[in-house]
């Protein structure tokens, strides 16, 4: 079983980061191998419309330019059993490259049979103080529509912080993160049997 993981936080060892990482971490301890793909501050644009992954039908994006990662992650999230989205919170909302990400992906998905369906996914949210509900939101319709799995936590799947390692002072976060993993690896063990 394999988990692969986005941080699409423009800071590559920031709250986001950090907050994944404890996710990791517990889905390893059971035994699942785990990818960690940096995503903020790459070259990925937004969805423009062009609707040739409907005419071409071959699980790609074909509005990338030279460069643009989407089709990487893409096949990273198919060959995937679950997959993770870490965004930072921006006006309450996901960062930029966290809405190519799922509105792209969201889409060549479900033009091509829905390729993402009864995969496992859960959103991880860092946020300086409010507005991570809205962004917790945008990630986890991304996976309902696709026809995925959500598992559950102690509570929403927030962490608190400014300053890189800061979440790390926000306890309760951090045991979220855990049963998030913890509770992740159950639902992949099971959707396997």
């Amino acid at each position: 079983m394999r988990v692969v993981a986005f941080n699409c936080s423009p800071r590559k060892k920031g709250n986001t980061a950090t907050m994944i990482n404890v996710v990791l971490e517990e889905l390893e301890n059971k035994k699942i191998s785990t990818e960690l793909v940096q995503v903020g501050k790459k070259k990925i644009r937004g969805c423009i419309a062009c609707y040739l992954c409907l005419e071409n039908k071959d699980s790609r994006c074909h509005a990338g330019k030279e460069g643009d990662i989407l089709n990487d992650c893409l096949a990273k999230m198919l060959e995937a059993d679950g997959i993770i989205i870490g965004s930072p919170t921006y006006f309450s909302n996901i960062s930029t490259e966290a809405k190519a990400l799922i509105d792209r992906a969201g889409l060549v998905s479900r033009v091509n049979g829905d390729l993402l369906k009864r995969k496992a996914g859960a959103a991880v949210i860092a946020a300086r103080r409010g507005g991570a509900v809205p962004a917790f939101s945008a990630v986890n319709y991304f996976f309902l529509i696709g026809q995925m799995i959500v598992p559950g936590s102690t509570y929403w799947n927030f962490g608190y912080g400014l300053d890189p390692g800061e979440v790390e002072k926000d306890e309760e976060g951090i045991k979220t993160m855990k049963d998030l993993g913890v509770n992740m690896a159950w639902l992949l063990k099971k959707l396997r049997d």
